[in-house]
């Protein structure tokens, strides 16, 4: 029996996907005028978030290779034979399915989609993502293609987001301030980090599939952290016990086909010393004042060395842990980072309409010290033409988050 090296299949009907057909045709449209204005024949697509963007599949590898290929007038995705028709059902394009049977059939199904008469003189990729083992098999195909890299331009184009992603963030953020209230519910002296986690995650989910009847639940997770797990900000749930007068750190992330958001509180069980409300205080002084900080116009670095002063002047510069925020899109703790558009002092991007970052300062006192844990707040910012939204309802500080079990 022969066995293809790959196949197209169309098993049952096209889902609906997270956005309508003329935001990714618009999306398309952008695309591929960036690539005339570098000259590139066709661009091929690996990293999750940019074929997410651009087709609305999201892949799971499991150590295979996924892409996408844009050229003119085509594009398709290519997957492994293992996720059978579901890439081509979530996905608004064609795609062609590679299979195991021998080894590199990835190349030869992009090789299928381009044809061979033609072969691409200019071919851009993703530097950031791509492997140094896919780059070297691509160049031995492509032998007299010049390769350039279109992460950075592709970066540009997702960090202005579109009203239909303004809608899906906002209930993100809605539905992260849902699962904040469900964690705060089960607060309790002697519960654990990871039993109260699951409960905002639950609600989360729940909530999402109501919103969303017809989307993909993947991907949604609660990091909720108490004591000396606090120090961290992406430290994972343990099965820790609350003790009376522990700072907590909440943080819900709800992701919604692909697209993040997040809400981050601090909190204290029962009591808090005076310490630790002088440290919590000063953060969250930091944190009011970073909001009013952002606005159109403004550009990121500049908002970062104000913030520094701020936290200078309190006596805790000495403890911030990392930037005052980010941009929101498509990206998780799997895939994606629009570096382009962090609060850093080496970001000089300005802040313009229908961008969205947070604000969210941390500092991080060692234990052993006085008011040892980490202190962070995390609100989520649409800018508008002139004003801005804070979206994240969720309240902060001392008159809220003191949480009595």
């Amino acid at each position: 029996m022969e066995r293809p090296d790959f196949f197209t299949l169309k098993n049952g009907d096209k889902a609906k996907l997270p956005f309508t057909d003329p935001e990714y045709k618009r999306r398309l449209i952008n695309l591929r005028t960036t690539m005339s204005k570098n000259n590139l024949d066709m661009i091929i697509l690996t990293s999750m978030h940019n074929i997410a963007y651009y087709t609305g599949f999201i892949y799971c590898s499991f150590g295979r290779p996924y892409g996408c290929v844009v050229t003119a007038n085509k594009i398709s995705t290519i997957s492994a034979n293992i996720d059978a028709s579901q890439p081509w059902r979530r996905s608004h394009c064609d795609n062609v399915i590679f299979t195991d049977w021998k080894r590199d059939n990835f190349l030869k199904a992009i090789v299928s989609i381009i044809g061979r008469n033609e072969p691409p003189r200019n071919i851009g990729i993703e530097n950031d993502h791509v492997t140094l083992d896919i780059k070297e098999k691509l160049t031995s195909i492509f032998t007299f293609s010049v390769f350039s890299d279109v992460s950075k331009d592709l970066m540009q184009l997702r960090m202005i987001k579109s009203a239909e992603e303004i809608e899906i963030i906002k209930n993100g953020a809605r539905i992260a301030d849902l699962g904040g209230e469900e964690i705060v519910k089960n607060i309790k002296v002697g519960e654990s980090e990871l039993e109260i986690a699951i409960a905002g995650r639950d609600r989360m989910e729940r909530e999402i599939a109501k919103t969303y009847p017809d989307a993909e639940y993947m991907d949604t997770w609660v990091w909720f952290q108490s004591g000396l797990n606090t120090d961290g900000a992406h430290n994972p749930k343990t099965n820790r016990k609350l003790k009376s007068g522990d700072i907590l750190s909440l943080n819900t992330f709800p992701m919604i086909s692909g697209y993040y958001t997040a809400l981050e509180r601090t909190l204290f069980v029962d009591k808090i010393d005076d310490v630790s409300l002088k440290a919590w205080e000063a953060n969250i002084k930091v944190h009011k004042r970073g909001l009013e900080l952002i606005k159109p116009g403004v550009k990121c670095s500049s908002i970062c060395h104000e913030l520094n002063e701020l936290f200078a002047e309190l006596g805790y510069l000495h403890y911030r842990t990392f930037g005052y925020g980010h941009s929101f899109g498509v990206l998780s703790h799997f895939y994606g980072r629009e570096a382009g558009l962090e609060l850093r002092e080496d970001t000089d991007t300005v802040l313009q309409e229908n961008m969205v970052v947070s604000m969210e300062p941390m500092i991080m006192i060692p234990e052993g010290k006085p008011g040892a844990g980490g202190y962070r707040e995390h609100d989520i910012l649409v800018i508008g033409k002139e004003n801005v939204e804070n979206i994240t309802k969720f309240p902060f500080g001392p008159e809220h988050n003191i949480i009595k079990s």
